[in-house]
């Protein structure tokens, strides 16, 4: 007996039942369900830890200018240095302020409208200026050159403070714990987020 060309089909079946599917489907749906509550949360806190960061090298900034005795053009070093101005108040708490103390007159280490804007700086959506560790809500952080000597002040007249501390905070939270950051600046030029 003689066997010719005896070619078998094999048919495999590769594609999924719809049982399958189904649970696959069910299995993302509860996965969803379980993540998407902590997305949000996570998505402000990573909003929050960026503008503590932001805002902390911002002021490093101001500094690294005073100390570089960085040219305003047009205008030379200004003799009064750089510094950072919040406002608690100034569009509710979103917006800074750096600037170059350049007012001749004043000499008072404070931002003043005489003096010349840098940069408007704003804060991330969701995260607004929830206070200053005096009252009014207001400090100027100055660095005045070539040191730079850090002058820290509330108001325009008066003299310096030892220290400020700055908290941000998440909108529509109680602004406690993880809700906060505290940026910490002191006249030795130490500035760090807590």
């Amino acid at each position: 007996m003689k066997i010719e060309n005896c070619k078998l089909k094999i048919i495999s079946n590769k594609a999924f039942s719809l049982t399958e599917l189904l649970i696959v489907i069910a299995i993302i749906a509860i996965l969803s369900v379980i993540v998407f509550p902590y997305y949000g949360s996570a998505r402000k806190q990573f909003a929050l830890q960026r503008s503590a960061n932001k805002l902390a090298q911002d002021i490093r900034r101001a500094q690294g200018m005073a100390m570089s005795a960085k040219e305003l053009p047009g205008e030379g070093v200004p003799s009064g240095g750089y510094g950072v101005y919040f406002d608690k108040n100034w569009e509710a708490g979103k917006k800074y302020r750096i600037y170059a103390d350049t007012a001749p007159s004043d000499g008072n280490e404070f931002y003043t409208l005489a003096d010349t804007i840098v940069e408007t700086l704003e804060l991330e959506e969701r995260i607004f200026l929830y206070g200053i560790n005096t009252s009014p809500q207001k400090v100027s952080i100055n660095f005045k050159p070539p040191d730079p000597v850090v002058k820290i002040k509330y108001q325009e007249s008066g003299g310096g403070v030892e220290s400020v501390t700055i908290t941000i905070c998440i909108q529509g939270t109680n602004c406690l714990g993880s809700n906060i950051k505290i940026i910490f600046v002191n006249k030795a030029g130490l500035i760090y987020v807590k």
